[in-house]
């Protein structure tokens, strides 16, 4: 057990409680000690003055009865009346300790004294005292028994270690509680851990509803889990997408420069080489998309960032494909609002937007509706949104996650030009921007051309 941390920990904290634990006791015990001592000499200060001054009222007889009578009081002081020579001549003392009335005023260090005959085993008595001399060779001694003191020290002592004890019981037995359960905590998440390092990337570090540390650390570890996972699903899919969207451009272009090599005519030659050439900036275009897919989602733009006015980006990329959508026998109508800007990089938004129009012209016109391309930007409750829709046979509800997927197209028969990469590299955009993409039907109560909205929403800029 001592190997954990926590343990380790839990055992400093102990013995630091202890230390401070006993330098409480021996200080709480002799602060009030010290205070008890000073209310006796105060109190015999009192005790002191009251005799002097029935001394001078009525002379060493009235300070005598006084004497008597306070003397048989239950816990009386010390008086003690001896003649010049050191005999006791009146007093509730037995004896003194040599040498205790030989100066006036108080006495140094505590002394010795025997009462008169007690019940019970013999005691050591200690007393702190007063001493006056008087003007006919008297001395009188006024004390107080330091029993009291030394009592109430060893009860306020074993009060304060009963107390620490009991706290220190309570606070091993919640060291153990805790501890137990952070240890449990901490091996759910080792073998969590094992089975992440075992290539199993779904699983996931406990949470639980505390809310402390170690919740706070296990959602940082699985938001970042869930991001490895999502690269190593679009790696996979990439790997096994190239082999089947590849493998054809491929095959038709080795077989197109196998034909040009059988072929003697120059023009059936140039007419192969220029096929060749076709496919060859196919490929090149499939390739630099994931280029740019890769460098978007590994965040190496990032700095490049600075704030654009999408109004004139989404105005430009209008204007750049309002001829391709006429030529392809649509109408592109715009409704941008003026002056809304984003935090973002301009050639990454760009690509995106030209992507989204290109989708949209492209599969716009194969509803029964008016064929027409929409692109709206608005606003609105801290977002900004940019939204493209199209009047199209749209995307079946189940299949809107998927065709962000590289690769995935909706045209099984690859009749169309496309690379299947356009809305991936959208979503890595948005990704990188802090936003994000959502696909919807345009017209969702038609039965039979949906039609499609894709909306890129971005973080509104702060004040």
């Amino acid at each position: 057990m001592f190997r954990s941390t926590a343990v380790r920990l839990s055992a400093l904290y102990i013995l630091l409680f202890a230390i401070c634990a006993a330098f409480l006791v021996f200080y709480v015990t002799a602060m009030s000690e010290r205070i008890l001592v000073q209310q006796t000499r105060e109190n015999l200060v009192e005790e002191v003055g009251d005799m002097q001054r029935a001394y001078e009222r009525g002379g060493i007889n009235a300070m005598l009865r006084i004497m008597e009578r306070r003397a048989r009081q239950p816990g009386a002081n010390l008086y003690v009346v001896t003649g010049p020579t050191g005999e006791i001549l009146a007093g509730n003392v037995a004896s003194v300790q040599p040498g205790v009335l030989d100066d006036e005023g108080w006495t140094r260090f505590p002394f010795t004294y025997e009462p008169y005959a007690e019940s019970g085993p013999a005691r050591r008595h200690m007393a702190i005292a007063n001493v006056l001399f008087m003007e006919n060779g008297l001395r009188v001694m006024i004390g107080r028994d330091l029993g009291e003191p030394g009592r109430f020290r060893g009860i306020v002592r074993r009060a304060l270690m009963v107390a620490l004890t009991i706290m220190g019981v309570g606070a091993l037995f919640i060291w153990f509680g805790i501890g137990r359960n952070a240890l449990k905590r901490i091996d759910r998440m080792s073998a969590a851990s094992q089975k992440i390092m075992a290539g199993d990337l779904s699983q996931r570090l406990p949470v639980g509803r505390s809310g402390d540390e170690f919740d706070r650390l296990s959602e940082s570890l699985n938001a970042m889990l869930g991001r490895i996972e999502k690269l190593n699903e679009g790696l996979r899919q990439v790997s096994d997408n190239i082999a089947h969207d590849l493998k054809t451009p491929l095959t038709r272009l080795r077989n197109k420069a196998a034909d040009a090599l059988a072929d003697e005519a120059p023009e059936s030659r140039r007419a192969a080489l220029e096929g060749i050439i076709g496919e060859s900036d196919q490929l090149i275009r499939t390739f630099n998309a994931l280029l740019m897919i890769s460098r978007v989602e590994a965040g190496s733009v990032a700095a490049e960032m600075s704030e654009v006015d999408l109004s004139a980006i989404s105005a430009d990329s209008c204007e750049l494909y309002e001829p391709v959508a006429e030529e392809a026998g649509l109408s592109l109508t715009t409704s941008i609002a003026a002056g809304v800007k984003v935090k973002g990089n301009r050639e990454l938004i760009g690509q995106a937007i030209f992507n989204l129009l290109d989708n949209a012209i492209k599969y716009g016109g194969e509803g029964a509706g008016k064929p027409e391309v929409r692109l709206v930007l608005s606003a609105d409750d801290g977002a900004v949104r940019l939204s493209v829709c199209d009047n199209g046979l749209g995307i079946p509800e189940d299949m809107r996650d998927e065709v962000t997927k590289r690769f995935v197209r909706l045209d099984a028969s690859r009749s169309k030009p496309g690379t299947g990469l356009g809305l991936s590299l959208v979503e890595a955009v948005m990704d990188l921007h802090g936003g994000s993409l959502s696909l919807s039907a345009t017209h969702p109560d038609d039965g039979t051309a949906q039609g499609l909205t894709a909306t890129m929403v971005f973080p509104a800029l702060k004040p």
